[in-house]
């Protein structure tokens, strides 16, 4: 890292001003205020960000997988700085080059990895694109509006996207949602039933889910005409804000097994997990099962622009079936989100994110086994490439402890840790069913030292935390 000079900086506004309008004129309602007061940073590098004193911060959750290439990344950088000069905007009713570039590679990447033919369609958050994906569904399902989707799953916060996000709060004071997804379990391997192994629990859920289309009286199949009430499936294949939980690697295959029998579409959910978060460029590649659609976002552009969008298969996009104007943002296939998202895939592919990430991932959760070692608050830890997660319990190893985990994001952002004699803070997300996961999402480009540096700072806050219960 390098030292970040506060007093190079000019124009800065001091924190407390800044603090003294954002409480009087910002909605809270379109941000985060979950830490009181809110953290300011001036700055960023790689894995690294500054606040106002010039305190480095080591980046665990890089804005929620968005940033998977690190901050003030050269060769990103200067692609979106090509692209100004050239291109900057278009309105979305034209063509651009990199726009048919990006969709072409996506699409023939997919084809390669599922042999199926589709094609790609362009929003600008994850959220849009998730909608667009249900009015895609909806379309190619004749109408059905119904959709499945998993216990501790999260797709957005829209209206369509908070109908299939299985947290109530995102819908509590907006009204009744008519249209509501059913919520299936996801097999939540450290929380499973006593006496059954992770894969034993997997195939209860898939039971479980199956035993609804028994008989016409379980409420989802009429067998008279073969024919189910659900139009689709929305999964992650790990879950993000639900803790990064991964399910035992059977689950998706005998799930698929079931969809394809009843005829219910799988949607999946790339957008936290894509472009290599997991050491694949889809995460659902681990599990061996072809989606019929699949939404992305967040990284595509690693937070230089607003990018998303999703890849379907022929049948359920072409132009015949799903024409012009059925979705619009006037954002859409912005030329400089497209230029972005293109290098990101040449980048991922020529710098081989797929073997460093999982020799990466691996000697993480290595470390973070050897730190639930030394702490037994820590129940569990596990993860899939440098999507990782650690759960934060009471001292019996099991009960959920949000008041420990607050503690020690609260001390993590105070930027009151030591190394080399120095102050430094660590920066973490919070997530899981019961808000005591610590979900790991560091840079893609972190290094083996940061890796270590980093276990070393989760040692001496989880330590100071506990001190302060």
């Amino acid at each position: 890292m390098n030292a970040y000079d506060p007093n190079a900086a000019t124009g800065v506004i001091p924190d407390a001003q800044l603090l003294a309008d954002e409480a009087e004129y910002s909605s809270f309602g379109d941000t985060v205020h979950y830490v009181d007061p809110p953290k300011i940073f001036r700055h960023g590098e790689g894995s690294w960000m500054y606040d106002t004193a010039g305190v480095p911060f080591l980046d665990l959750q890089m804005w929620y997988s968005a940033v998977n290439f690190g901050y003030g990344n050269k060769r990103l950088n200067d692609t979106l700085k090509r692209q100004i000069d050239v291109l900057p905007q278009v309105a979305s009713q034209y063509l651009h080059q990199t726009r048919i570039e990006l969709a072409k590679t996506i699409a023939v990447d997919a084809q390669q990895k599922f042999g199926l033919k589709g094609r790609v369609h362009f929003n600008v958050g994850g959220a849009q694109a998730v909608e667009d994906s249900l009015k895609l569904v909806r379309n190619f399902k004749n109408g059905k509006s119904l959709m499945f989707a998993f216990e501790g799953g999260y797709h957005g916060r829209t209206l369509g996207a908070s109908s299939i996000t299985s947290s109530y709060r995102y819908r509590r004071r907006f009204g009744h949602f008519g249209e509501r997804a059913m919520f299936i379990p996801f097999p939540y391997p450290f929380r499973r039933p006593k006496g059954m192994t992770p894969e034993e629990y997997s195939d209860a859920c898939v039971r479980q889910f199956e035993r609804l289309f028994e008989t016409e009286y379980n409420g989802v199949w009429d067998p008279k005409v073969n024919q189910a009430e659900y139009a689709a499936f929305y999964v992650e294949p790990i879950q993000g804000t639900g803790g990064y939980v991964i399910p035992p690697m059977n689950f998706f295959k005998d799930l698929k097994k079931v969809l394809d029998k009843y005829g219910i579409l799988m949607v999946v959910d790339e957008i936290q997990m894509g472009f290599w978060r997991t050491g694949k460029l889809w995460s659902i590649e681990h599990f061996g099962v072809t989606p019929d659609v699949i939404v992305f976002g967040k990284a595509l552009t690693n937070g230089l622009n607003p990018l998303s969008g999703l890849w379907a298969r022929e049948e359920m996009i072409n132009p015949t079936i799903f024409p012009p104007g059925s979705t619009h943002s006037t954002f859409n296939s912005n030329p400089l989100g497209t230029s972005l998202g293109l290098e990101v895939i040449k980048m991922g592919y020529e710098l081989n994110y797929e073997k460093t990430v999982a020799e990466k991932g691996a000697h993480f959760l290595d470390a973070l086994k050897d730190l639930q070692m030394r702490h037994k608050e820590i129940g569990d830890v596990d993860g899939l490439g440098l999507a990782l997660r650690a759960e934060i319990c009471t001292d019996d190893g099991f009960t959920p402890n949000k008041a420990l985990l607050d503690k020690m994001v609260d001390i993590g952002l105070a930027g009151d840790l030591t190394h080399n004699g120095k102050k430094i803070g660590l920066v973490l997300d919070v997530g899981g069913w019961y808000k005591n996961v610590i979900t790991f999402a560091p840079s893609l480009d972190i290094t083996h030292e940061e890796i270590d540096l980093a276990v070393a700072l989760l040692d001496q806050l989880l330590t100071k935390a506990k001190k302060a219960m």
